[in-house]
């Protein structure tokens, strides 16, 4: 489920755009106007958006950036002179009048690239088995021993054929161990 905090200088303006994501399947965690009770309410969550103005009853958006947590983004709604004095590229931001539309495809596309994120970090390369590492080991030794190779030439070779081939470094040291012992 995604955390998601509307903090605008009107507590009305932030009550209508919580209604507009909440009719569209989007759960709102908190409506407020200060960002003091945005950092708050962030401290209780791993990750998020807030939907924000340039200008907050306590504090600027920029204060409010740089003061949020790693894994929290900010979307800035603005008149376009308050936009256009954005200096922050990785903010992204919604002109006022806000249209429905926009509004929902932008906070879907904000919180997609966040799992993203999210996956891609957890997913992480996956340590090799002992097994594998020795394999690997051997096809080095028998490349450095064959063809003359210094040690990181001979897996730099591994390295090059896993990824010409698609086959994961394990795979590719047995194929060349393979190949390499039927010439003996």
């Amino acid at each position: 489920m995604a955390n998601i905090i509307v903090a605008l200088p009107k507590i009305e303006d932030a009550k209508k755009i919580r209604n507009i994501l909440n009719r569209h399947d989007f759960q709102v965690r908190a409506v407020c106007t200060l960002g003091a009770v945005v950092l708050q309410e962030t401290e209780q969550m791993q990750s998020g958006l807030v939907i924000c103005g340039s200008r907050l009853l306590d504090m600027h958006y920029t204060q409010l950036l740089e003061c949020l947590p790693p894994f929290f983004d900010l979307m800035l709604i603005g008149s376009a002179h308050k936009l256009a004095e954005n200096e922050h590229k990785e903010i992204v931001a919604l002109e006022t009048p806000v249209k429905v539309f926009e509004l929902v495809n932008t906070v879907r596309m904000i919180l997609a690239n966040q799992e993203r994120k999210r996956r891609k970090k957890r997913a992480g390369p996956k340590p090799r088995s002992d097994a594998d590492e020795e394999l690997i080991q051997k096809a080095k030794h028998l490349l450095m021993e064959r063809n003359h190779l210094s040690e990181p030439e001979a897996y730099r070779y591994i390295q090059k054929s896993s990824m010409d081939t698609g086959t994961n470094l394990a795979e590719t040291a047995q194929m060349i161990l393979m190949l390499l012992y039927d010439e003996l």
